[in-house]
């Protein structure tokens, strides 16, 4: 039995938001867990004519892969592909080796001189987030994206509250970049996750209580939407505090955090995007697309906000149901945009 919605999310990875075609080289990095879409993305690749090659991260080593194999840095350079995707499971450990994977690429790509490939990441991915957020009308959310980079662009405060208990405050370096994540990854180096929809920055200043009711990297996977929220302190952009009634998640969450350097700093300010997604998933890919706001502990992009500081770290967390407060004037209330 055909399935329609699926179909459709493959197809506008593919078609829409990859725009591949026939001189295309599409490279797809998957695993057992995430074959299914995988196998789907290279099949629908190959209508187009592109030549298309697949690989297993388990081919590569035991899970999880916490440093980065050089066989599977250098089988991709040696495809040379003009697009790829990860689409694979998250485990603990292993946003290191994707920053590695995506660092030592990216340096790789500009020695040589060979334009660097068109990049969606798709961490976690699911057939239902495929049937939900992959649906999206992406012209639409493109739209929505880059009208909300400007309202947002030149903010100097905004602050954010919650009926669950949110209200942080957040300043904003004008020298850092404000990026928009449309969706749309039609030029060479461009890069995205895939479902989309977000603008993100790193904040200068970040202070207050966040309440999450996701959380991001390998507990997405592990807990998905929390049975009791998770609450952060923070003072000065550090986390002081997490609180949980499961207080073993307070912990684990606690440890991860501490685990590198920064790794309890503010390193991403985010707004979701995507209008299609209108509850969570428990799956921070397409959770923290959700109209609203979300925060993440350690690593800032810097590649793409120009923040000079690290982490090997990098903890999404998403509140629900925010207002948002851009220097004065509601850009949302209570999860729905007043645009």
């Amino acid at each position: 039995m055909t399935d329609n919605k699926f179909n459709l999310g493959i197809h506008n990875a593919v078609q829409v938001c990859m725009k591949i075609e026939e001189k295309d080289r599409v490279l797809v990095i998957t695993d057992l867990e995430t074959r299914v879409i995988g196998e789907a993305l290279s099949r629908e690749s190959e209508k187009t004519g592109a030549l298309t090659k697949t690989i297993n991260l388990e081919n590569y080593g035991e899970r999880p892969l916490t440093t980065l194999p050089d066989t599977l840095l250098t089988d991709m350079l040696d495809f040379k592909p003009s697009v790829t995707f990860y689409a694979a499971d998250s485990k603990e450990g292993e946003i290191k080796m994707r920053m590695e994977l995506g660092a030592k690429s990216r340096q790789a790509y500009a020695n040589s001189g060979l334009p660097a490939p068109r990049h969606a990441h798709m961490v976690s991915i699911t057939p239902q987030l495929i049937k939900e957020g992959m649906t999206a009308d992406y012209i639409e959310i493109n739209r929505i994206t880059l009208e909300i980079t400007d309202i947002v662009k030149d903010a100097k405060i905004i602050r954010v509250t919650s009926a669950k208990g949110s209200d942080i405050t957040v300043k904003f370096n004008p020298d850092y970049n404000w990026v928009p994540c449309h969706g749309l990854y039609h030029q060479s180096g461009d890069w995205g996750n895939l479902p989309e929809g977000e603008v993100f920055t790193c904040p200068a200043e970040v202070n207050g209580i966040l309440i999450a009711d996701v959380l991001g990297d390998y507990f997405s996977p592990k807990y998905g939407v929390l049975d009791t929220p998770v609450t952060f302190q923070i003072q000065d952009s550090l986390v002081e505090k997490v609180i949980c009634d499961n207080d073993e998640i307070a912990q684990e969450v606690w440890k991860y955090l501490n685990s590198s350097e920064n790794g309890l700093r503010v390193g991403e300010f985010a707004i979701g995007t995507n209008i299609a997604v209108t509850e969570l998933s428990g799956n921070l890919l397409q959770d923290e697309k959700i109209p609203g706001i979300h925060v993440a502990f350690g690593n800032p992009i810097g590649y793409k906000t120009g923040a000079a500081w690290s982490s090997e770290v990098h903890v999404d967390v998403v509140p629900t149901d925010c207002t948002i407060d851009v220097d004065g004037k509601i850009l949302m209330k209570d999860g729905k945009f007043q645009l």
